[in-house]
């Protein structure tokens, strides 16, 4: 599994939106000059997050987005597969219930259905808040 630069690049804009005072919007403009994206790849992870219901936005002067949802009740999870879909580790897993036709015989299913366990557990046990405010630990890892 591997975590795509649209995935990482929606986490930083989630972020940047973070640092906005007084629940004004900002600008795409200002965000991509602050992250260094490019402008035109950031319309179509804010739309994404838009669609999601993460983040809203609004045309014209004074326009741009803003959080629609308190960073403390996002993961980093949960924008993850807002943008990237599955987080699964194999490509069996990606589909609830798996269709995969060996998944009844396959010896090595147990491991990757643990370490895709794992995986969600932990992006959905950090929350933007945690990450805005830098509190994100290997504590974090939940062990069973």
């Amino acid at each position: 599994m591997m975590i795509s630069t649209k995935g990482r690049y929606a986490v930083r804009v989630m972020l940047a939106l973070c640092d906005v005072k007084d629940n004004a919007y900002v600008s795409l403009k200002s965000i991509s000059e602050n992250e260094n994206i490019s402008e035109k790849y950031m319309e179509s992870i804010v739309s994404m997050l838009v669609k999601k219901g993460f983040i809203e936005g609004i045309r014209g002067k004074g326009g741009g987005y803003k959080l629609k949802i308190s960073p403390e009740d996002i993961t980093v999870g949960s924008i993850l597969k807002a943008t990237d879909g599955s987080l699964a580790p194999v490509a069996c897993l990606e589909c609830k219930p798996n269709k995969c036709d060996r998944a009844s015989e396959c010896r090595t299913l147990p491991v990757w259905e643990r370490l895709d366990k794992i995986i969600d557990d932990y992006l959905e046990n950090i929350t933007l808040a945690d990450v805005y405010n830098e509190s994100v630990t290997l504590d974090s890892v939940s062990e069973e």
